[in-house]
This record gives structure tokens, sequence and C-alpha cells, in this order.
């Protein structure tokens, strides 16, 4: 885990991580507005299930731009941890360290202040101060779920190596 002189660059981290901030900065483009996910979602339903009620089409695109939200941001910032974690390495076999978890939440947080910044320049996006506190809750829940993940299954490995070592 540890990248030192010798380790190469962490490539696939760094790529994965690269391409969901391309991702989210697609996303944050007047394609994706609101009236265009509602025109999508509208035609979409409205082909499947017939006429339809614009109103519940309209609460179903609020709904699912929400999740879009937390999911994409959840992502981002876990594939930042990822990535942080194999660039600064560390020198015992840790799954999980405090410096991964806050520059991946912050970095994410930051990213999603860009983004609702970025789309206040936009005439079909607004920039809300909302989606980035609902962005950098899920960053944060995401930091706090790999936490509680990574540091039981770094328990139940340093239970297993004992339970070996004593029986040796």
């Amino acid at each position: 885990m540890t990248n030192s002189g010798s380790n190469p660059f962490p490539r696939r981290e760094w790529t994965a991580a690269l391409l969901w901030l391309t991702l989210i900065a697609i996303e944050s483009t007047p394609w994706f507005s609101f009236q265009n996910t509602g025109h999508v979602l509208y035609q979409l339903v409205a082909s499947l299930l017939g006429p339809v009620n614009e109103s519940g089409v309209t609460m179903a695109n609020t709904v699912l731009r929400e999740v879009g939200h937390v999911t994409g941001y959840g992502v981002l910032s876990w594939l930042l941890f990822r990535a942080w974690r194999v660039t600064l390495g560390s020198s015992h076999a840790v799954s999980w360290m405090l410096s991964w978890s806050v520059i991946a939440f912050f970095m994410t947080a930051a990213v999603a202040s860009l983004d609702e910044w970025h789309q206040t320049f936009l005439p079909s996006r607004t920039g809300k101060i909302q989606d980035v506190f609902l962005d950098s809750a899920a960053a944060l829940a995401v930091q706090a779920l790999l936490f509680v993940l990574l540091r039981r299954s770094r328990a139940g490995h340093m239970e297993e190596k004992q339970t070996v070592t004593v029986g040796d």
C-alpha cells in the first residue's frame, strides 16, 4: 500500500476518480437541467405507461435528481478515498486512516461547491447551497461508512491472525 519512489503512480485509482469527476462536470451542463431531465423522464414514462400526470413526473424528477446528488457525490468521496489511500499509503497494513478520509471529504465538498457555483452562470441551471450541503452530507456518510466497514474488517482480520498465532 505504500507508494514509495519505486512504486508506480496509482493510475487505476486516480483514473476512476477523474472519470467520475468528468461525469459530474457533464451533468452540470444545460443538457442535464431540471427541464431537460424532466422532459426525458416524461417522454420515457409516457411511452411506457401512456398519458401520465405531469406533476407526478415533476415530483419523480425532483426525487431522482436528489438521489443522483447523493449517489454521485457519495461515489466521488469513495473513489477519492481509494485514490488517496494508495497515493499516501502507510508503512503499516492499515485499511483506514483519518487523513485519507479528511482529504477525500474536503475534495468532494470542494467539487460540490465549484459545481454549484458553475451552475449559477448557466441560464438553465441554478446553483443552490442546499445541494452543496446534500452532496457534502453524502460524502461524509460514505466516509463514516468506510470507517465502520474498514475498521470492522481490520478488527476481524486481527482476530483471525491472533487465533492462528495462538493455535500454532
